[in-house]
């Protein structure tokens, strides 16, 4: 079963992390620390769930602020941040050029939904089907076995590591695709209403009878519903923790543990790691903080949440190296 949870409007989840950072502390070390970070939305409920943990247990305290990939990637670059969070990792390039150097750390992962608001109707999409309606080719749910209602595509206005996971595998389902609207944290989208933020684009579905976008699975609650859809082993799957686990473990992250796979032949389809960015250098007195911080949402009670939340827990040869990786950065 597809686990649901009670959605979140982007300016409370802010609140949330700023109340989560405001308890004060009893314990020693860097129970006084507060780490400021910004990122992906897409795993902003599993964070806030770990920060809260952190700041109940009187040690560091975060403030994450859910802003999506792109903008939290930008404040990384400008070094505005101890840390950001993307769904897309860095390039060579651009890791390249983060003057404090920068480690990407993979900290949990899960699927991307195609959800719509149409209830009675059941969505069994091939690859080309999906293609299909985001290219407004398909434009009725009784082109695809259900009533008569017209299909309204949502897609996200922001620069956002979902939408470049999301169209990774479009351009993996589509040549046309591909040397057309392509991949991107942004792209020029054939059709559709924008939105803000994962929570933004479930309200947008939420409202709009017949809407149909993408999201991270534990937002589908409510009137939507999520699609099965075809793997590229012909088989078709939900996006629940056990389809999504079963496709994440054909990733190879690579030596950078950077990996991904738009399209797996075993599993729900549509599958993403979600990675933390740290500085390698110039950490200074936040070091410790830091560390502390992501030992725990890496330590085995922390992943235990994973699966309640909709998420996928890190395999244990990922857990390994993920560790390793919040080692490696100094002061």
């Amino acid at each position: 079963m597809l686990r649901t949870r009670t959605l979140v409007p982007l300016s409370l989840l802010a609140v949330l992390a700023l109340t989560a950072c405001g308890g004060s502390g009893s314990g020693g070390g860097a129970s006084s620390a507060r780490l400021q970070g910004a990122g992906a939305t897409f795993p902003a409920p599993i964070y806030l769930r770990w920060f809260q943990d952190l700041a109940s247990k009187g040690e560091v305290k975060v403030n994450y602020q859910s802003v999506g990939s792109g903008a939290g990637i930008r404040q990384f670059e400008a070094a505005t941040v101890d840390f950001a969070a993307s769904d897309k990792p860095l390039s060579d390039e651009d890791a390249a050029g983060i003057k404090r150097g920068a480690v990407q750390v993979p900290m949990t992962a899960g699927a991307i939904a195609v959800a719509y608001n149409n209830p009675g109707c059941e969505l069994k999409l091939t690859q080309q089907q999906l293609v299909g309606i985001f290219e407004g080719k398909i434009t009725n749910y009784s082109d695809l076995g259900c009533s008569d209602q017209a299909i309204k595509v949502v897609y996200r206005s922001d620069g956002s590591g979902t939408t470049y996971n999301f169209t990774k595998s479009l351009s993996a389902f589509s040549p046309a695709w591909a040397s057309g609207p392509g991949s991107g944290k942004s792209i020029k989208w054939p059709i559709g209403l924008g939105a803000k933020g994962n929570e933004g684009m479930a309200a947008s579905l939420q409202q709009i009878k017949g809407a149909l976008g993408y999201v991270e699975s534990s937002y589908v609650r409510g009137d939507l519903q999520a699609a099965a859809l075809q793997n590229a082993g012909g088989s078709y799957a939900k996006p629940t923790t056990k389809e999504a686990a079963e496709a994440l473990g054909s990733i190879d992250l690579g030596p950078n543990l950077t990996g991904s796979n738009p399209n797996p032949k075993a599993g729900y389809p549509i599958v993403t790691f979600t990675w933390i960015l740290l500085y390698k250098s110039g950490n200074g007195d936040k070091l410790k903080s830091l560390q502390q911080a992501f030992n725990y949402t890496l330590s085995d009670a922390a992943q235990a949440n994973a699966p309640a939340l909709g998420y996928v827990s890190l395999p244990a040869n990922v857990l390994q190296k993920a560790r390793a990786a919040v080692a490696s950065i100094g002061e």
